[in-house]
C-alpha cells in the first residue's frame, strides 16, 4: 500500500508504480510457494546444472540463453530506452523479483530463503530508485571545457549526499555465490526513468579513472590542483546509478584515489551497487598506509547496505564434463591438434582473412598479435606474458578477440613469478570477458603454478591461509596442486581464483557459451 500511495503522488511514474506494485505483490506470493514446494529431482536435469547452488546459473553466469531472454524483457529492449507509459509495457514489468521468479520457473535457478532475502534487497532498492530524481549536474559552457572545469572554484560542489538519495548496496561473498548474476539482473531491471546508468567491472573502471585523472593533471599544468572532484563530477554526469563488479583494493595508488572518489560520487547523488569478495573491513588488508583508507571503509559501511551473499553452496563445486580445449603435455601430437583447430576456426569466413602481427594500441603502447582474424587470436605464451604487459593490455586483447589460443605454457616456479602474475591477470581478463580459451601447456593448465609433488615435505611450506582459501573456492589440491610461490594474502587469493576459473573455463558449458563478441 505504501508503494501505491507513493505512486499516486507522482504523476510522472504513476502508471509504472501501480503496475509494478501489483506485480510485486504477486511475485512475493509466487516466491513463497516456490520455495516451499518440493524441488525437482536433479536427475531430471542434464549433468552440470548447478541446482544445489542457490545463486548458480547453468552454462555460465552471464551467457545462459534463457537468462538473457528474461533479463532482456518481453520486447528485448534496454529498459532505459523503454517508455513506461507505452501500452505495450503493461503486460511485462521489469523488476528484480519478477525476473528472478521467471528464472526459478524455468529451472535456471532454484529458490531458497537466503536467495529470496538477497533478491528482496535488490527489489527494495529498485522501488526507491523509481521515485529518485538525481540532482542535475551542470555542464560548463566554455570553449576550453576541461580547463574551466578544473580551475573552477565555485560553491556548487556538494559536501554531503542529497537527502533523497537511497543508500547503495555492497554485496560480498566468496567465488561461486552468484555476485555477477545478481549484478546483471539488477542492472537489466533498473526503472526506465533512469537514463544515466553504467555497469562495469571494477578493474576496467579504475583504468578509466586513471586515464581521466592523467588528462586532468595535464590540463592543470604547472598551476596544479585537485583532479578528483572534477573527475567524479564527470562520472556522476554520465551515470546516476553505477554498478561495480568485483570491487577490490590492491595497491596504495587506488586506495588513495578511492577514498575521495567514492565520497565525491556519493555527494553528487550517484547510487552505487558493488559486488566484492570481501567485507569492507577486510579491504586493502595489510596494505601500505592502510590507515588512510579507513575513511573509505567507514563510508562504505555508512552509506551502503552491506550484505553477505554466502549461503554455504558453490556452483563451481558441481562436477562438470571437461571440454577438450586444454592440451598437455607439450607433444608434437597436441601441438598439431591445436593448430588444426585454429586453422579450421580461422578459415570459416573467407571475408575475414588471417593477419600476421596485427597491432592493437592501448595507453600509447602497441601490442602485436602474431596471428589473428577479427575474432580469433593466437599467441605464444612468452609473446603474451613474457612482455611487460598490464591488466589494461589484457583487457584490450580480450575485448577484441572472443577466442584466444595460447601455446607453450610452461610450469612456473619461484623464478617465473612475474610470468605467473601476468598469466593470472590474463586469465582474469579472459574470464570477465567470457573468452573461449585454447591452450597447450607443459602440465595441465590449472597445475602450472603448483609445486613439484616429488619434493618431500613441500606441503609443509603451504600456509594455513592458502589451504583455507583453496577450500573456500572448492579447489581439490590433487587436481590443481598448491603453490608456495604466492605468500601475500592478495596473492594467495588471486592464485586460487585463477585456478578455479581455469577449471571452469575448461568445462563443456563454458566452451559452448563463451567466445561471443
Amino acid at each position: 500500500m505504501k508503494a501505491v500511495r507513493r505512486a499516486l503522488t507522482s504523476s510522472s511514474t504513476r502508471n509504472y508504480r501501480l503496475r509494478s506494485s501489483t506485480h510485486h505483490i504477486s511475485q512475493r506470493a509466487g516466491i513463497s510457494s516456490a520455495t516451499s514446494a518440493p524441488t525437482r529431482s536433479s536427475q531430471s536435469k542434464p549433468r552440470g546444472k548447478a541446482l544445489n547452488s542457490s545463486l548458480a546459473v547453468d552454462s555460465g553466469l552471464r551467457s545462459n540463453p534463457a537468462e538473457q531472454n528474461f533479463l532482456a524483457g518481453r520486447s528485448n529492449k534496454n529498459p532505459s530506452n523503454h517508455d513506461p507509459n507505452q501500452d505495450s509495457f503493461n503486460d511485462e514489468i521489469l523488476t528484480p523479483l519478477s525476473q528472478y521468479q521467471k528464472l526459478i520457473d524455468s529451472g535456471v535457478l532454484r529458490g531458497d530463503e537466503h536467495q529470496t532475502r538477497i533478491i528482496q534487497k535488490l527489489q527494495d532498492l529498485h522501488d526507491k530508485l523509481v521515485d529518485y530524481n538525481p540532482p542535475e549536474i551542470p555542464v560548463e559552457s566554455s570553449s576550453n571545457y576541461l580547463l574551466s572545469r578544473i580551475f573552477s572554484r565555485d560553491s556548487a560542489t556538494p559536501m554531503s549526499p542529497p537527502e533523497s538519495a537511497p543508500k547503495g548496496l555492497y554485496l560480498y561473498g566468496d567465488v561461486g555465490t552468484g555476485k555477477t548474476m545478481l549484478m546483471d539482473l539488477f542492472y537489466q531491471t533498473l526503472p526506465p526513468s533512469l537514463k544515466r546508468k553504467r555497469r562495469v567491472h571494477f578493474h576496467a573502471f579504475m583504468i578509466d579513472v586513471h586515464k581521466r585523472l592523467h588528462a586532468a593533471k595535464i590540463a592543470m599544468g604547472f598551476r596544479g590542483g585537485d583532479p578528483i572532484v572534477p573527475v567524479a563530477r564527470d562520472l556522476a554526469r554520465e551515470a546516476s546509478v553505477l554498478c561495480f563488479d568485483e570491487f577490490q583494493v590492491t595497491d596504495i595508488a587506488d586506495a588513495m584515489i578511492l577514498r575521495r572518489l567514492l565520497e565525491s560520487l556519493v555527494n553528487y547523488g550517484v547510487v552505487c551497487v558493488m559486488t566484492s569478495n570481501r567485507h569492507p573491513d577486510d579491504l586493502y588488508k595489510n596494505g601500505i598506509q592502510r590507515s588512510s583508507f579507513i575513511p573509505a571503509i567507514e563510508l562504505l559501511k555508512t552509506h551502503f547496505d552491506v550484505t553477505d551473499l554466502d549461503s554455504g553452496t558453490d556452483y563451481r563445486r558441481v562436477p562438470r564434463a571437461l571440454s577438450h580445449v586444454f592440451y598437455s603435455p607439450l607433444t608434437p601430437e597436441n601441438t598439431s591438434e591445436v593448430e588444426k583447430i585454429f586453422n579450421s576456426l580461422a578459415s570459416e569466413n573467407s571475408d575475414d582473412p588471417l593477419i600476421r602481427n596485427r597491432k592493437l594500441t592501448t595507453w600509447g603502447r602497441t601490442i602485436l598479435v602474431p596471428e589473428s582474424t577479427s575474432t580469433i587470436a593466437k599467441f605464444d605464451f612468452y609473446d603474451l606474458c613474457g612482455q611487460p604487459l598490464s591488466a589494461a593490455d589484457y583487457i584490450e586483447v580480450t575485448k577484441n578477440f572472443g577466442t584466444i589460443f595460447v601455446l607453450n605454457i610452461p610450469k612456473m616456479g619461484m623464478q617465473q613469478k612475474d610470468l605467473a602474475r601476468r598469466f593470472i591477470t590474463f586469465i582474469d581478463a579472459c574470464y570477465e570477458s567470457k573468452t573461449k580459451l585454447f591452450v597447450t601447456s607443459e602440465v595441465p593448465v590449472f597445475q602450472v603454478f603448483s609445486d613439484d609433488p616429488s619434493k618431500h615435505d613441500r606441503q609443509g611450506h603451504i600456509s594455513d591461509h592458502m589451504r583455507s582459501v583453496m577450500d573456500d573456492l572448492g579447489l581439490n589440491s590433487e587436481m590443481v596442486g598448491s603453490s608456495s610461490m604466492f605468500t601475500g594474502e592478495e596473492e594467495v587469493f588471486a592464485f586460487a581464483r585463477a585456478c578455479s576459473r581455469l577449471v571452469q573455463m575448461g568445462s563443456k558449458e563454458w566452451a559452448e557459451t563463451a567466445g561471443q563478441k
